[in-house]
């Protein structure tokens, strides 16, 4: 089958590389771009371990094709740091214990970022209801939710 080939922007990047028409954005950004940050829990779109933002909007890698991401702005978690300086919500997720095994992690950070960037004041319940499309089968969601909070709150203070 013939290649496609992609000029996108990872974390701020512009980024080319060449793809099957059926591979997925999840497999290019960790075997063509080695991006391995999003990772592939469940291959349909409903635990989000896999998410990342297109165009500023929260998706699951694993449903959207590499070919799709032609002319996009693609963000993960890689770019969440600025380079040794981790952001809020990485600190916060340390500080309050709010990762174990890592597999889940990537997909809410992303996603906790996307929400804190649309409303930098959100109330647990909206937290709670952002984050519902990220599955964890090891911290029980509280300290998650409490890190996002802390960092929600640190960002509002230093802006």
């Amino acid at each position: 089958m013939t290649k496609i080939h992609v000029t996108t922007t990872v974390n701020g990047d512009e980024t080319e590389f060449l793809c099957d028409p059926r591979e997925t954005l999840l497999d290019v950004l960790r075997d063509r771009l080695n991006l391995t940050g999003a990772k592939e829990g469940c291959g349909t779109g409903d635990c989000g371990a896999c998410s990342v933002t297109m165009e500023g909007r929260l998706v699951c890698s694993c449903l959207v094709l590499g070919a799709e991401a032609e002319g996009k702005d693609i963000a993960t978690v890689e770019g969440i740091a600025d380079g040794d300086t981790l952001h809020p919500l990485q600190r916060k997720f340390i500080e309050h214990a709010a990762l174990q095994c890592g597999i889940c992690t990537p997909g809410i950070l992303v996603a906790a970022k996307s929400l804190l960037e649309k409303n930098p004041d959100p109330s647990e319940t909206e937290v709670r209801y952002w984050l519902a499309g990220n599955l964890c089968r090891c911290t029980g969601y509280d300290k998650i939710i409490r890190a996002v909070m802390d960092a929600a709150t640190e960002m509002r203070e230093a802006s």
